[in-house]
């Protein structure tokens, strides 16, 4: 296993049986493969290229496929045993470099030659949370976490064990900006509780956003906005009591914050929501629904993506697998309609299904392990009125 190792096209495309509509099935191979986080930008090179991670050969590496062609090259060769970061690659908006944790670096990669440096070390007594890269592609923003693996048993990738114990023992955390450049390393916010979900706007240098992570009904509050310039912090999303929302996402604009979650009180018990608000906590915009979802993901308020988990008990848990999409109607949110299944298991980070739209928005991409083995798939975007809903007579006729 070298780098630039080429790989055939894998490639195949099939209709959805559900709603006809066409996925492109990107990867086909005895291993998972899964692209990445759905909050990390994978495209490249003019958008014809795009990143994924992939465990052929026995091994986690990071791989390119050519959309144009489907044939995949190999961008790294790391060895088994290496703690990697892949999944969470983060590409530079100015050039064609990406960054990613391996044990305990901060790598770059250049994406023509493949060449690797070492950015950041790191310290003792830590552990990586994510990163991201500014707008300006200028900064490396990222997460470190205080290691409590000595005390406390976990793996958060595989069944989120040890979740709740980390979030209650408050681990020191801290977010790191590092300029690319030069190598300066500057902490820009520090405090006892366990940070994570860093995401630098795609549009604004100085504003990124973090999370307090944990159990949503446990945190003191999950989505915060950070001035990069100035150091100020501040909630977004601060709605009633009992009300929970989290995996946020930027959208395309970089000033408006996507997300979604639930109310949980004894008169609106597992009241399911979505919506986004302006970084400022100005237009805020939220719509109720009856249907839950792992993750959503949106480049505007227009159209909405979500992973499925509608759990209704008219239509029981038939579609709890599918893709769904939202559009906005005015003031109201219409949908769901159904995209297609995905049968994706959830049972480990890497299989998340994370669905995600193309820059274009043509396109959703997504990972499934349906084969069994986790496989990346683009499914296109029909228009939204010819999706069949719930209680569409043409998926009746599917079940």
């Amino acid at each position: 296993m070298t780098k630039g190792k080429k790989w055939s096209s894998e490639r195949k495309s099939f209709h959805d049986p559900l709603t006809g509509v066409v996925i492109t099935q990107l990867t086909d191979y005895y291993s998972h493969s899964y692209h990445l986080y759905f909050t990390n930008n994978a495209w490249y090179d003019g958008n014809t290229k795009l990143l994924i991670g992939s465990d052929r050969g026995n091994s986690t590496n990071l791989y390119s496929i050519d959309l144009l062609s489907g044939d995949l090259t190999q961008l790294t060769d790391l060895k088994r045993n290496q703690k990697k970061g892949i999944q969470g690659t983060f590409i530079n908006p100015h050039k064609m470099e990406a960054y990613f944790t391996i044990d305990r670096s901060i790598v770059a990669i250049n994406l023509k030659t493949y060449h690797e440096s070492t950015l950041f070390e790191l310290p003792k007594g830590y552990q990586f949370s994510n990163l991201s890269c500014t707008s300006d592609g200028k900064h490396l923003c990222f997460g470190l976490t205080e290691d409590l693996s000595n005390s406390i048993k976990s793996n958060l990738s595989g069944g989120y064990i040890g979740f709740e114990d980390t979030e209650a023992a408050r681990p020191h955390c801290q977010i790191c900006l590092l300029t690319i450049e030069t190598g300066e390393i500057k902490t820009i916010h520090e405090e006892k509780r366990w940070i994570g979900h860093v995401n630098a706007s795609p549009t604004q240098p100085n504003l990124i956003t973090f999370c307090h992570e944990g159990p949503w009904e446990k945190v003191d509050h999950r989505i915060w906005v950070l001035d990069i310039d100035t150091g100020r912090k501040w909630k977004v999303v601060e709605g009633e009591p009992n009300q929970y929302a989290g995996h946020e996402y930027w959208h395309a604009d970089g000033l408006r914050i996507g997300y979604h979650g639930y109310t949980d009180s004894l008169d609106r018990k597992d009241e399911k929501f979505l919506g986004s608000v302006k970084f400022d906590n100005t237009e805020y915009e939220h719509f109720n629904f009856p249907y839950q979802n792992m993750h959503i993901h949106s480049k505007d308020t227009q159209l909405i993506v979500g992973d499925g988990q509608q759990t209704t008990a008219y239509h029981g848990e038939y579609y709890q697998d599918c893709l769904f999409l939202w559009k906005k109607n005015k003031d109201k949110m219409e949908g769901p309609r159904v995209l297609c299944k995905h049968r994706g298991s959830f049972h480990i980070q890497q299989v998340h299904v994370h669905p995600c739209f193309s820059p274009d928005s043509t396109k959703i991409l997504y990972t499934s392990d349906m084969s069994g083995y986790g496989n990346v798939y683009l499914v296109d975007v029909p228009e939204f009125e010819a999706l069949p809903t719930l209680d569409d007579d043409r998926l009746k006729c599917s079940k």
